[in-house]
């Protein structure tokens, strides 16, 4: 009895959070992840049974064993930004205060593709940021910006940006390459929205996303190199998630900024979300739900909807563009074939 009386204690002792270390995940790669402690150190820890329930952005509860260590609790989380297609779920990060999402001129961008990401950040309430890599290209720039149009008019913060000007000017900082007005004043602007800020920088491959942390964070390759080989992730390291610090320790009460990188990604499923909850999460179409005649309205076909009274027709424009309309209506149809 008074064995099972001190693992009860033990266990309990454990619960309770005694004798456990505070952590932030700052790396992960399937069932490991790296822990970083408030002196700074990192450490490798492993789940507590088959399943890692952490993610990089979590602030955990760990327990030291030689030179690693067990995630014995995951601390309650402000949000979490995933997809979720008909298999599984993929879970990006956790505790951000926006989503940064990366696209770029060319190869031409998918529209329906941004949208999910961003109904995704909207289902979470977290800030969504984007930003237009190619400014340097000129024509191709300018249609891309102007396709991005019915979002400036939502409010979202749009930066253009010219990694390949700001990769030049990091390459040869002895020479006198000055970035063009559009590329400097969206690297002013960018830097100011990320300042003070845990961002995850999110976007397909090839948008740019390696160049833009490397501008950002000088010796990122080093971190992800050192977190790759502490994961033992290899060959697979595209599919590590890394957080990265873009300023050092200046105070303790001051917010450094963050940036997370995460693996590129060529779909976004959002089964996570009921057909019903979709116009709420695109402000284009809920700025004018609630004029609809019918309150269970699906803004497809009814009569008397608000949604469909503003669509862009050829006749006339429309506070609603027939493009995002199309992508709304797909969205339902794909997230309508679930059962709820």
């Amino acid at each position: 009895m008074k064995r099972t009386q001190t693992k009860a204690a033990k266990a309990q002792a454990l619960t309770d959070g005694a004798a456990l270390n505070t952590g932030l995940v700052v790396g992960s790669h399937g069932r490991h992840c790296v822990v970083e402690t408030a002196t700074g150190q990192r450490v490798i820890c492993h789940p507590r049974g088959k399943k890692s329930q952490s993610v990089v952005g979590d602030r955990v509860r760990w327990q030291a064993a030689t030179d690693e260590g067990t995630i014995e609790r995951v601390e309650t989380r402000r949000n979490l930004f995933y997809r979720q297609d008909e298999i599984r779920t993929k879970s990006f990060a956790a505790n951000l205060d926006q989503v940064l999402i990366l696209i770029a001129a060319e190869p031409e961008f998918s529209e329906t593709q941004l949208t999910r990401a961003l109904i995704a950040a909207e289902a979470e309430k977290i800030q969504p940021i984007i930003a237009l890599n190619k400014s340097d290209l000129g024509a191709p720039f300018d249609l891309a910006w102007e396709r991005l149009s019915p979002y400036r008019d939502m409010g979202y913060s749009m930066v253009p940006l010219s990694l390949k000007e700001a990769q030049l000017q990091a390459d040869h900082p002895d020479q006198d390459r000055p970035l063009s007005p559009v590329a400097a004043n969206g690297q002013a602007q960018l830097l100011q929205l990320l300042g003070g800020r845990t961002s995850l920088v999110l976007g397909p491959s090839g948008s740019g996303k390696s160049t833009l942390i490397n501008s950002l964070v000088p010796g990122a390759q080093v971190v992800t190199g050192e977190i790759s080989q502490a994961l033992n992730s290899g060959k697979h390291t595209t599919t590590t998630t890394t957080w990265y610090w873009v300023d050092s320790i200046v105070s303790e009460t001051e917010q450094r900024t963050a940036l997370i990188d995460s693996p590129g990604f060529q779909e976004f499923g959002l089964h996570h979300i009921a057909p019903t909850q979709l116009a709420h999460l695109m402000p284009d179409i809920k700025a004018h739900a609630s004029q609809c005649r019918f309150y269970n309205c699906t803004h497809l076909h009814e009569p008397g909807c608000g949604v469909l009274a503003q669509v862009e027709a050829e006749t006339g424009l429309g506070a609603i563009s027939a493009r995002r309309h199309r992508i709304y209506k797909q969205l339902f149809d794909e997230l309508g074939q679930q059962r709820w």
